[in-house]
């Protein structure tokens, strides 16, 4: 029994150790660090996913599109209060990444917006994504699946609770 004990604390050590140490990736200037998407509903056609992006170099880049082959679309998003309303919109042009700095793709933040799911993300899945920037090229990212509540505390969507939702595709 003690054996088995040990046995399930290890293996859940290490699945635990998999997402807070996975490898950053490196594309010329730029590091492309702690991905996840965040598992969906049954009969959720859409689904946010999450990184962090640090430009190392001397240039600005941009996200400019990313692709999966779990999604029909996806698109670079953005949520933002406006006047009281919390706002969601597609980022057309992109989002820049400004040399020197590190933008946090997050939730209620930057979002990579997973859309036209046919097959809702499930917990402990793994979801490859392109990522295509302007300057520095394309590369494919996995991104694991973590828990509906990941990284938001009680299991809401932070600054949600009593707000209007809009969406818009006007460009910033």
């Amino acid at each position: 029994m003690l054996k088995r004990t040990l046995l399930a604390a290890f293996g859940l050590a290490s699945l635990l150790s998999s997402f807070a140490f996975a490898d950053d990736i490196k594309l010329g200037n730029l590091t492309i660090s702690a991905p996840y998407v965040r598992a969906m509903v049954p009969g959720a056609p859409v689904g946010g996913g999450y990184v962090t992006i640090t430009n190392a170099g001397d240039t600005d880049d941009r996200l400019v599109a990313a692709s999966s082959p779990r999604a029909a679309k996806v698109q670079i998003h953005e949520m933002k209060m406006d006047n009281d309303v919390m706002i969601m919109r597609e980022l057309p042009k992109g989002l820049p990444i400004p040399a020197g700095k590190t933008v946090e793709l997050k939730p209620s933040g930057y979002h990579v917006m997973f859309m036209q799911v046919a097959e809702p993300f499930l917990q402990g899945q793994t979801i490859k994504t392109t990522l295509k920037f302007e300057k520095a090229g394309s590369v494919e990212v996995d991104f694991p699946v973590r828990s509906m509540a990941a990284d938001t505390p009680g299991g809401g969507m932070p600054g949600m609770k009593g707000v209007n939702e809009k969406h818009s595709s006007n460009d910033p």
